[in-house]
């Protein structure tokens, strides 16, 4: 028998036709992602996220304040 080494089945598929050669691909495809545990998707663009928001200085200077507030807390 051969080892199974990457070469080894590579030279393998090579011998199978074309045809044969995609079922195997397609068949060991799915086990493949199922292992790896995740599927290649399309990552969503994050460009024009904030698009129309319009953040002012004074509104992080109050965001700021409040969260300043009830720093240090007394009850820890």
């Amino acid at each position: 028998m051969v080892t199974p080494t990457t070469n080894n089945v590579l030279k393998m598929l090579r011998k199978l036709p074309p045809r044969e050669q995609l079922k195997v691909i397609s068949l060991a495809l799915p086990e493949i992602e199922k292992k790896l545990g995740q599927k290649a998707r399309p990552r969503k663009s994050l460009r024009g996220l904030w698009q129309g928001v319009n953040v002012t200085n004074r509104d992080i200077a109050e965001i700021r304040k409040n969260m300043s507030k009830n720093f240090p807390r007394s009850d820890i």
